[in-house]
């Protein structure tokens, strides 16, 4: 009987899901669409050619794993990437030719006015307005981040010439889509220091139109931009309802889009959700790559607290940093702002940093300092419901009430921590991650078949949560 290959594909997500964190499994598999599954080929889409490479070079043996278990040995993997819209036509990509590109003649640079000079001054050059301070060596990289680092660092190695043209950066405010921005920049400037480089915002560009429109100078403001080999425009939401910028910036994208230069935009949301923007530029800004930057997980923002630490030459114990990083979960700018303020603290009132100070500090921030929740807290409570010793969740007893409570406190610790399968395996007497695997496959089967299962786990999550109010 042939299988579907959306239920099929639904199975196998279930199984990834176990094996990787949720920030990998929303920016790698929950893009991924199937296609077709016949009795030799499984065909899924994926968005571009970039994002199928990740996957072969990262995911692929979990994927084939994963599709052998539903499908079994004899059926092998396939891909088709996203071309546009119409399934039909989606097909593999070819390969790009490098181009041979020519140095832009400047012989007639005088001519041309640019807007970031004050008139009368002969020389045509562009300040790139670019922050060196934000770079990729400083960038921590996480899987919040991943695919959208790894496409700039693609792009400032061939500026123009991959097909992340545009590349369009979008997240939440303080999740780095400006220092990845200005990285791109500053490496493209370091590797090829005769390409013109210009960082802009939206009200930057906004305000030079108008100004441009004052003066007669249109044609001069956008003769300027289509000289320019990376344009990199920050919050590009904000030309909304903007109706003449919005035509003139369409013509500047054409212009250096067609010219193969490179155009790099950021965003507080997706290029489809960017409401009051014409249509036509929402479709070229789906020609690249759009790349959404996410709240990093507590291991990335632990990593980018310790390397603003070394840069500062400062030491703060580590049960300082893991408090920070628990109660700042949704801003990097937040995270260093705590940081700053933690070390001016200690310094102006000669205080010990300890997580008394901490707190202090943090309340600058948050309205509410979370309580973390911990596997050993997990432990606790579902022995205390299920009123089994908490100490024989570590055993090797397999007694049936004792097997169930070690199970579900594993699936609990899963779905209610950062901690890894591996992890999790060891803080139950060292078992290994395959066996946290089984537990958690087992307790959501159970809640698929046991209503009475299901409510048990449903009031444990509450007194969880509720533990946390608790002073």
């Amino acid at each position: 009987m042939q299988k579907n290959h959306t239920e099929v594909w639904e199975k196998c997500l279930r199984n990834i899901r176990l094996n990787v964190n949720n920030q990998s499994y929303k920016t790698w598999f929950e893009p991924i669409r199937p296609v077709r599954l016949d009795e030799k080929v499984f065909t899924l889409l994926v968005p571009n050619k970039f994002f199928y490479e990740w996957l072969e070079e990262h995911y692929i043996g979990l994927l084939k794993s994963t599709i052998r278990q539903e499908v079994g040995e004899k059926v092998r993997l396939e891909y088709q990437i996203l071309v546009n819209d119409n399934p039909e036509n989606n097909q593999p990509l070819p390969n790009k030719p490098a181009e041979t590109k020519e140095t832009p003649d400047f012989s007639n640079a005088n001519d041309i006015k640019n807007p970031f000079v004050i008139p009368g001054i002969k020389k045509w050059s562009v300040e790139a307005k670019l922050n060196s301070l934000y770079n990729f060596g400083n960038y921590i990289e996480g899987d919040c981040n991943r695919l959208a680092r790894s496409a700039g660092l693609a792009i400032a190695k061939k500026p123009g010439l991959t097909s992340f043209n545009p590349l369009v950066l979008y997240g939440d405010v303080g999740l780095g889509k400006t220092h990845l921005a200005h990285a791109i920049g500053n490496e493209v400037q370091l590797k090829f220091p005769g390409k013109v480089v210009l960082y802009v915002t939206s009200d930057s560009f906004t305000n030079q139109l108008i100004q441009s429109i004052r003066n007669g100078g249109v044609n001069d403001f956008v003769n300027f931009y289509q000289h320019i080999d990376l344009l990199i425009v920050d919050d590009i939401q904000f030309l909304a309802n903007k109706t003449k910028t919005q035509e003139i910036f369409f013509h500047i994208f054409n212009q250096l889009h067609q010219g193969g230069k490179q155009i790099v935009l950021t965003s507080d949301r997706p290029p489809r959700d960017l409401d009051g923007m014409e249509e036509r530029l929402i479709s070229r800004f789906k020609w690249g790559l759009s790349a959404d930057l996410q709240a990093p997980d507590l291991e990335t923002r632990m990593a980018i607290l310790e390397h603003k630490m070394i840069k500062e030459g400062v030491g703060i114990p580590q049960n300082v940093i893991e408090f920070i990083c628990y109660n700042i979960k949704n801003n990097i700018r937040e995270l260093e702002g705590v940081l700053n303020l933690l070390m001016a603290q200690a310094s102006l009132n000669r205080r010990e940093i300890d997580v008394d100070l901490a707190r202090e500090v943090i309340k600058n921030f948050v309205s509410e300092i979370n309580k973390e929740i911990t596997v050993e807290n997990i432990q606790k409570l579902v022995a205390d419901h299920l009123k089994v010793p908490v100490e024989t969740l570590f055993g090797k007893t397999r007694k049936r009430s004792i097997v169930i409570a070690r199970q579900l406190s594993m699936y609990l610790a899963k779905t209610m921590t950062d901690n890894s399968l591996k992890n999790i395996g060891e803080v139950f007497g060292g078992r290994d991650h395959s066996t946290v695997i089984y537990s958690i496959k087992t307790v959501q089967d159970l809640m698929e078949t046991d209503t009475y299962f299901k409510e048990t786990v449903i009031e444990l999550e509450k007194k969880i949560k509720n533990s946390l109010r608790e002073t």
